[in-house]
This record gives structure tokens, C-alpha cells and sequence, in this order.
């Protein structure tokens, strides 16, 4: 998105979106006996792709 003066501006919907779901991750990991901080840094990463590991990993 452009303002007046024609600059780029970064829409920050998509930061806050990514770091939630990253919180989501690291509750679902703990959920399976998982690492959350670990699984939260890797969410920071990978997205939605660490979500899809994660509903399918085992519970320890």
C-alpha cells in the first residue's frame, strides 16, 4: 500500500497473522509434549508448513 507521498508501507496484519499462529503452534505443541519454544521459533519460520507437522506428530 502507497501513501500520500508514494513510499511502500509494509501492512502489518501479516506480521501479527504469522506470530499468532506461531502462539498456536507453541500451544499445540505443549498440547503433544513437545517443546514449545522450540516449536514457536521454528513456527516463526515455517508458517503453516510447522502446523502441519505438528497435527501429525505423535504425542510423547
Amino acid at each position: 500500500m502507497r501513501n500520500r507521498k508514494g513510499v511502500e508501507e509494509l501492512d502489518h496484519s501479516y506480521f501479527v497473522g504469522w506470530g499468532t499462529l506461531a502462539l498456536i503452534n507453541a500451544g499445540l505443541a505443549q498440547g503433544k509434549n513437545r517443546t514449545a519454544l522450540n516449536w514457536f521459533l521454528l513456527s516463526l519460520f515455517l508458517g503453516p508448513f510447522a502446523t502441519f507437522m505438528l497435527l501429525f506428530a505423535k504425542k510423547r
